[in-house]
C-alpha cells in the first residue's frame, strides 16, 4: 500500500470518528428533535398564534393583560364558575397532578389560568373563592365580552350563552380543552378533552403527565 492511500484512509477514519465522537459526546442543538415531536399525546397548533390583545380582571381585583401570560408557560382552562360538571372536575384533576408537574419547574415556571366567560355571575369575589377552594396558586379572570370574544377565539377555543342570562340559573357552553401557552404568551396547542362512552369528557390527567415536563425542560 502507498504512503498516499494510507493517508487517505487515515483521514477518512479520523472524519468518521470525529462525526461519531461530535454526534454522542456533544450532539449538535440542530439534530434535536422540535419540541412538538417529542411530546407524545399535546395537539399542536401548525404554528403559534398569538393571542388578541386584552384586559382582564384577576380574582385579586388585579388588572390582567398579554405580558401576565409571558416568562412562564401556561396551562388555560375557559370556563364558569356557575359549570355544574366540567369545570370544577377538570380543576379538581389538574390540582391533584399540579405538585408533581411543578416538581419538573426548571428555568421556566407553570401557572394554570381559569378564564370565567361568565362576567354577569363571576365576580371578583366569587372568583376568588373559587379558584382558592382547589389551590390558591391558580390563576382566575374575566372581563366583558367584548375582551374575552376575541380572546376566546384566537386560543382556538368557543364559548356561547346557551339560554337567555335572564334566567339565574343558565348555563354556558364552552370548549373543554386545555389550552397551553408558551412563555412566549403564544397558544400552541391544547390537551383535547377525552370522549369515552358514560365519561365526563375531559382532558386526560395522564397524558398531562407525560408531556408538561418536557415542556418545562425546553423553556
Amino acid at each position: 500500500m502507498n504512503q498516499n492511500k494510507l493517508v487517505g484512509i487515515v483521514a477518512v477514519l479520523s472524519l468518521i470518528l470525529g462525526i461519531y465522537l461530535a454526534i454522542t459526546i456533544a450532539p449538535p442543538s440542530s439534530m434535536e428533535k422540535p419540541l412538538s415531536e417529542q411530546t407524545q399525546h399535546m395537539s399542536w397548533y401548525p404554528q403559534a398564534r398569538a393571542l388578541a390583545d386584552f384586559e382582564l380582571t384577576s380574582h385579586t381585583n388585579e388588572k390582567m393583560t398579554n405580558s401576565d401570560l409571558k416568562g412562564s408557560w401556561t396551562l388555560a382552562f375557559v370556563g364558569y364558575t356557575f359549570c355544574p360538571d366540567i369545570c370544577p372536575v377538570t380543576l379538581a384533576e389538574v390540582n391533584k397532578i399540579y405538585p408533581e408537574l411543578q416538581e419538573n419547574v426548571t428555568s421556566t415556571s407553570l401557572q394554570i389560568w381559569f378564564l370565567s366567560v361568565d362576567p354577569k355571575r363571576d365576580t371578583v369575589e366569587r372568583l376568588n373563592e373559587y379558584v382558592n377552594y382547589f389551590n390558591p396558586d391558580f390563576l382566575a379572570s374575566t372581563g366583558s365580552h367584548d375582551q374575552l370574544f376575541p380572546l376566546v377565539r384566537s386560543m382556538g377555543m368557543m364559548y356561547s350563552m346557551s339560554e337567555s342570562t335572564d334566567n339565574p340559573n343558565y348555563l354556558v357552553d364552552h370548549s373543554a380543552s386545555i389550552v397551553v401557552i408558551n412563555p412566549d404568551g403564544n397558544v400552541v396547542g391544547r390537551f383535547k378533552p377525552k370522549m369515552e362512552p358514560g365519561q365526563l369528557a375531559i382532558s386526560d390527567m395522564e397524558e398531562l403527565k407525560v408531556d408538561v415536563p418536557l415542556l418545562l425542560n425546553n423553556g
